[in-house]
């Protein structure tokens, strides 16, 4: 039977876990290291990255696009 330090440290446990399963989640979903920062903003160059390769995407699928008609 779990007495009040099992339980204690059963509570403790889900929290800490409950926190390091979102900072992990959160550098995954953002495609990052699972390590850094998960509130850090993105450099310059990362984002010009981003927009760059957004700009490519629509550009290929509006080629393909006019191609096929």
């Amino acid at each position: 039977m779990l007495g009040i330090l099992g339980i204690r440290k059963y509570i403790i446990g889900m929290f800490v876990g409950l926190i390091v399963g979102l900072w992990l989640g959160v550098n995954i979903g953002h495609d990052r290291a699972l390590l850094s920062n998960p509130f850090a903003e993105p450099g310059l160059q990362q984002k010009a990255k981003s927009v760059a390769l957004d700009a490519m995407e629509k550009a290929k699928k509006a080629a393909q696009d006019s191609l096929s008609n």
